[in-house]
């Protein structure tokens, strides 16, 4: 899957980016710039600064770049090498930039999301993202954003204004489909349930959904009755299961709904 999701990634770069000479946020719109500049193939670029930026990571993260991130740095360069040479002279589909730019992002999104849904990434400029959210505590959609803005900008040493404003507006739209569609896939549901059919309720949670869940005591403020409250933490089809079972075994029950960013745990055994 990571293979073929790189593929996908590289096909975007190829057939959209490259066409139109965008410089649309990450590495290889980097390497589209200065391929112009040197005349040094985009894949050959695009191959030396995922090495470089795998270093810087190494160096200012740690070790938490494995095989997939080395693999999938080393596997796009060369995915773009073999298009080159598959299509030399590639010209433009569309024959107009806005297009190519809207539709860069849409494939570049799908092959994107594949990856980081199997805890992988393309390397390049989501290691520099990773080092701002490091060392500046800024969210990685914004990061990413951010590394990716100063890379649109630099198209300007080479082309005209209208391909430095569609590179901008290419990566500001990137940057929202990272943070809604795929840094949003590890997104999680908190929900919080008062219920007199609580253990039935918490046996459902543990031995069903085989989830977790905290027991707090609730104290009614309109008769002081101490009462149960069941927490958990679920993912989106843990949780369409659990609001059609609650729905099903205590439709009075009161449940509260949380969309949970992130969470740090050590699964159980």
């Amino acid at each position: 899957m990571i293979t073929v999701a790189t593929i996908i990634t590289g096909a975007g770069v190829f057939f959209f980016l490259m066409p139109s000479h965008l410089s649309v946020g990450s590495v290889s719109g980097l390497a589209v710039v200065l391929s112009g500049l040197t005349t040094i193939p985009v894949s050959v670029l695009t191959m030396v600064m995922n090495v470089l930026f795998l270093l810087l990571g190494f160096l200012l993260i740690g070790r938490e770049f494995g095989a997939k991130t080395i693999y999938t740095s080393i596997l796009l360069p060369a995915v773009v090498g073999a298009f080159e040479t598959l299509f030399p002279n590639f010209e433009s589909m569309t024959q107009d930039p806005f297009l190519d730019m809207v539709c860069y992002c849409f494939v570049v999104s799908i092959g994107l999301s594949l990856l980081f849904t199997r805890n992988a990434s393309s390397g390049g400029l989501d290691i520099a993202a990773k080092i701002l959210n490091k060392y500046l505590r800024m969210d990685l959609g914004k990061a990413m954003t951010t590394a990716g803005m100063a890379v649109a900008v630099s198209s300007i040493l080479l082309y005209d204004t209208k391909t430095v404003i569609l590179s901008v507006l290419g990566t500001y739209l990137n940057g929202v489909i990272l943070d809604k569609f795929i840094f949003g896939i590890n997104t999680k549901k908190k929900v919080c349930i008062l219920s007199e059919k609580h253990n039935e309720i918490r046996n459902y949670i543990i031995n069903d959904l085989h989830s977790g869940a905290t027991l707090y005591t609730a104290v009614g403020a309109y008769d002081y009755q101490n009462r149960p409250e069941i927490v958990t933490i679920v993912d989106k089809s843990e949780y369409a299961k659990l609001m059609s079972y609650l729905t099903k075994t205590d439709p009075s029950a009161f449940v509260t709904v949380y969309t949970v960013g992130e969470v740090l745990y050590r699964p159980k055994k």
